[in-house]
């Protein structure tokens, strides 16, 4: 697990020692002086540099060679008048030189501007604003302070805080909209998978009852408006009703004993189905999620046998939850129960209910039983 954290961040252990013998190097030259009497001031400030490489790093990893070459060059030009700012600054030997602070604070701005161009465009105006007041109030102090050592007070007890915490802070603003985004995505993505899951439901039971409507209407059969009713709610529930993220358990229970009674015209036997219900409570349930038990006890149940195919289900919704189970019998050579249906299904109820359902899935020698419990609270 180490060396996966390492290796999906390793900017920042790439930066961390380069930043240091860079800052060693400066120090020994005479271009930049690193107190040792502060020692908390020069932390925070080595930790934001360092922490703000990363970043930039970081990020040019993950970009395509055009645009990394792109942007590298306008970061090559920025740091090299960074540096050409630090030597001046060194050269001039003004304390808190306040070009030198607002041509760092331009520079940070405009590295961040090649990154997040549009957080930047979201919080321009406040961003202006603050940073405006911070420095007009710097510059009254740093020149109109009577005594160097009265500004020097006052630049420890908030501008030097506001000056070296706000940079920090907005870096954390953005790693705040960053995990907006990726929380965002990854609804939409889920949404998404979601959808596609309910558009597999099988199909070619729709298409399988349209032919026996057609050959129930050729003989001029009473039984041609019944399927056409139940075929048409069905079709309802599963254009309206399956978009929707719970309905009531009755509607599913309704479109259930459709699909049955359709089925039964269907076939014309005497098969052996039950469907016991005991519904006490009305509980919501995500649509169409038993339909793919259902469909695989007739596919490879009724569907394949001829002789004393039978088919047992039971629902139940109480205050504690919903639990469905069914049986059907099958022949001994048919292996293909399940498939891509259960998978499918397993993926619907952990994207669902994560940590709220029991899935139990049981092959014996000439039976299948599925039990799927669903809890409604903790």
């Amino acid at each position: 697990m180490i060396l996966t954290y390492l290796k999906k961040y390793k900017a920042f252990v790439i930066v961390l020692p380069i930043h240091i013998l860079l800052l060693y190097i400066l120090h020994t030259v005479g271009v930049l002086n690193i107190p040792n009497n502060q020692p908390i001031e020069v932390f925070v400030i080595t930790f934001f540099w360092w922490i703000g490489l990363s970043f930039l790093l970081n990020n040019l990893l993950k970009m395509t060679k055009k645009r990394r070459k792109k942007i590298g060059i306008k970061i090559s030009i920025s740091i090299i008048l960074l540096f050409i700012t630090l030597f001046i600054d060194r050269w001039i030997n003004i304390p808190d030189n306040p070009v030198t602070i607002t041509l760092m604070l331009v520079f940070w701005f405009v590295i961040f501007n090649l990154f997040a161009p549009k957080f930047i465009q979201k919080y321009k105006k406040i961003l202006i604003v603050f940073y405006s007041g911070v420095l007009v109030a710097f510059y009254y102090y740093r020149f109109q302070a009577d005594q160097y050592e009265h500004y020097l007070a006052v630049k420890n007890e908030w501008i030097l805080p506001i000056l070296i915490g706000s940079l920090p802070l907005l870096v954390l603003l953005w790693g705040y909209e960053q995990w907006k985004l990726i929380d965002t995505l990854k609804q939409e993505k889920t949404q998404a998978e979601m959808s596609l899951l309910k558009s597999q439901i099988n199909p070619h039971f729709f298409f399988n009852t349209l032919n026996n409507l057609y050959a129930l209407t050729i003989k001029n059969s009473d039984r041609a408006p019944e399927v056409i009713l139940k075929l048409s709610d069905m079709m309802r529930y599963t254009i309206y009703e399956g978009e929707k993220e719970r309905v009531p358990i009755e509607r599913e229970i309704n479109y259930l004993k459709n699909y049955i009674e359709l089925h039964k015209i269907r076939y014309r036997n005497n098969n052996d189905i039950q469907f016991n219900i005991d519904n006490t409570e009305n509980n919501e349930i995500a649509p169409l999620l038993f339909i793919i038990l259902v469909e695989n006890a007739f596919k490879h149940g009724i569907e394949r046998l001829t002789t004393n195919p039978f088919i047992r289900i039971q629902l139940v919704s109480n205050s504690k939850g919903i639990f469905f189970s069914i049986k059907n019998n099958f022949e001994e050579e048919n292996d293909a129960i399940g498939g891509i249906g259960l998978k499918n299904l397993e993926r619907r109820l952990a994207l669902t209910y994560p940590d709220k359902y029991d899935l139990s899935i049981k092959k014996l020698e000439k039976e299948f039983e599925v039990q799927l419990n669903i809890y409604m609270h903790d």
